[in-house]
């Protein structure tokens, strides 16, 4: 609801809430803190959806806009630059002080290309360690994988980065990053993520895959998402070592010994290609059903992993 309140707020919107549905109502009135009609929002929860669906809603008002902690994480620095292109100005970019300047009508062609996603990067960086291989992830958005890389550095993980280069919207620095496979150690502290510019929420997974090829044990905290660390658990099924301590955090005990299984997917997209992974790194052959939720969320992730040399075939059992 977060998103809803701050909206309400914004241009004094009466939402009600009946059964599982919300209804939006526009009223003719807006709500101002300032004489000189600079208004500000303060979002209880710093995230980017809250934030994104803010912005969107500053962008119409022909007035100042203050956005405090608002989230700076890479989709919703997406969204400012593309309202830039659009005539809104946007002022903050990549900090959590967002201040807006809209525009009552917006009728403008523009051609936008959005950032490389630091979570596909991650995935494949992911790939290659749980499988050690050396591959070559080309067009990865540093700044948003800069807290993973140096987590992996203290693990022991060694690496080589290109020079920076620009995305296609001109904006978003990119390198091409080398894996190079050697032996792996578990982190002194827990693994536990953090709003940007911390360790990114979607990512923390791929870090317990990780953990399970490092020699001790790892805690990971997922303090964010209910129940999604028990998902990890399902790494036990291809010869992990998962203890669950609560429904937020689990023990990893490694290096791991993989064995090829029959699973069903995790309805949790992270999770689920985290045990995907695995299998690769699992002798024999495994099978990963329900692939629903993995769909989703990568497009045609089966055949860029068998670009890699991977032997990844999708099937229906009906």
């Amino acid at each position: 609801m977060p998103a809803f309140k701050a909206i309400e707020t914004r241009i004094g919107t009466e939402l009600a809430q009946f059964s599982r549905y919300l209804w939006a109502q526009r009223v003719a009135h807006r709500i101002f803190d300032a004489p000189d009609g600079t208004h500000t929002i303060v979002l209880t929860e710093r995230g980017d959806t809250v934030t994104e669906n803010v912005l969107f809603a500053a962008a119409r008002h022909p007035g100042t806009t203050i956005i405090r902690n608002a989230s700076p994480n890479y989709m919703v620095q997406d969204v400012c630059f593309f309202l830039t292109k659009l005539g809104v100005i946007v002022e903050g970019i990549g900090t959590t002080t967002l201040t807006v300047t809209g525009v009552e009508h917006i009728d403008v062609d523009v051609d936008y290309s959005p950032s490389e996603d630091p979570i596909e990067a991650m995935s494949l960086l992911a790939a290659a360690v749980v499988t050690g291989s050396e591959i070559t992830i080309r067009r990865v958005p540093i700044e948003f994988m800069e807290i993973e890389l140096a987590l992996l550095h203290e693990m022991g993980m060694t690496y080589e980065i290109s020079e920076e280069y620009p995305s296609a919207n001109g904006l978003t620095r990119l390198v091409d990053l080398r894996t190079i496979p050697g032996p792996l150690k578990a982190p002194i502290d827990k693994i536990h993520p953090m709003p940007f510019p911390g360790l990114n929420i979607d990512n923390l997974p791929f870090f317990a895959l990780i953990a399970a090829c490092a020699t001790g044990q790892t805690m990971i905290h997922d303090w964010v998402y209910e129940n999604r660390a028990i998902y990890l658990t399902e790494l036990t099924k291809v010869g992990a070592k998962v203890q669950l301590l609560d429904p937020h955090r689990v023990l990893i005990d490694g290096p791991t010994r993989w064995r090829a299984a029959e699973v069903i997917c995790p309805p949790a997209l992270r999770p689920g290609v985290v045990v995907l992974l695995a299998m690769l790194a699992a002798p024999g052959t495994s099978e990963l059903r329900n692939v629903y939720v993995i769909n989703r969320g990568y497009e045609d992730l089966a055949e860029r992993l068998n670009a890699l040399g991977a032997t990844v075939e999708t099937f229906r059992d009906i």
